[in-house]
């Protein structure tokens, strides 16, 4: 009661309702009334989106097919082969795309004018920036997930899929009732704490890609809190960490309610 009587003493229209003893929570309401406030999440959300629904389930795609590789040979070229690209920094990666993609010498533009194509400004467009931060993400991460749901269908039981091939049953249906349902629990696990991670786009890369041409789609909020806190017109942590951690409580509300999600569906869940 003393505190809420306070809070009401020190109010007052220039400081706000919360006051000198609710000072951090006016880093909240600066950054939720920010002009590009709308922007920033909504770029963070777009390409948190792009590799949930596009990049999740590649990994789970590879590793089903490698599982029914038979040929020891070729199935631990493509496993080295796509496993690779993630010891690879991020700035090795966008290095390659600018060599790849640049107007002047690049090689798709190369490739595009043999074609009697114009050539793209791909590292300055708005329109590709997306496509290209998604791309990077597959090529580089695509080959290491699959390590994880390669172990996952090794654990399930041959002798299924045996007395499946009795009863006459085809790939597909021994895809769909035997594999999947074996390693579902996995796939929803993944899922779970993938959501935890969800807003996390990856600073680095996204730094190493942006310009000023493609900023307006190209801020998201780790950068956006890198350069409230480091750039040049920085220095201000409190309200980088009051970002930071907004960040980090959306993340928390979508673990616990993908959670809920997944026991309400008949799964274990992690909490």
């Amino acid at each position: 009661m003393w505190g809420l009587t306070m809070a009401f003493q020190n109010f007052s229209p220039a400081r706000g309702f919360w006051g000198s003893q609710w000072v951090g929570f006016q880093h909240f309401i600066d950054f939720f009334s920010h002009p590009n406030f709308y922007q920033i999440f909504r770029n963070t959300l777009l390409i948190a989106f792009n590799n949930l629904v596009f990049f999740f389930p590649l990994p789970i795609v590879l590793a089903l097919m490698l599982n029914g590789v038979r040929l020891s040979f070729y199935k631990r070229t493509v496993q080295t082969i796509t496993y690779l690209p993630n010891f690879l920094s991020w700035v090795v990666i966008a290095s390659i795309t600018h060599i790849m993609l640049t107007v002047e010498g690049g090689v798709v533009n190369d490739i595009i004018v043999f074609l009697g194509g114009n050539e793209i400004q791909f590292l300055t467009s708005q329109t590709w920036f997306r496509p290209i931060i998604l791309l990077q993400t597959i090529w580089r991460d695509t080959g290491w997930g699959t390590i994880i749901f390669l172990a996952a269908l090794s654990n399930v039981d041959p002798e299924l899929y045996d007395a499946a091939h009795v009863d006459g049953t085809n790939a597909f249906q021994r895809l769909w009732y035997i594999t999947l349902p074996s390693i579902s629990t996995v796939i929803v696990t993944l899922l779970i704490l993938r959501m935890g991670s969800f807003l996390d786009t990856g600073f680095t890369q996204i730094f190493l890609m942006r310009n000023p041409l493609n900023r307006p789609v190209a801020e998201v909020i780790d950068t956006y809190v890198f350069h409230v806190a480091l750039g040049p017109q920085g220095g201000r942590f409190s309200y980088a960490t009051a970002v930071g951690l907004f960040k980090s409580i959306l993340g928390l509300i979508l673990v616990v309610t993908s959670d809920w999600l997944a026991k309400k569906a008949g799964g274990d869940g992690i909490l």
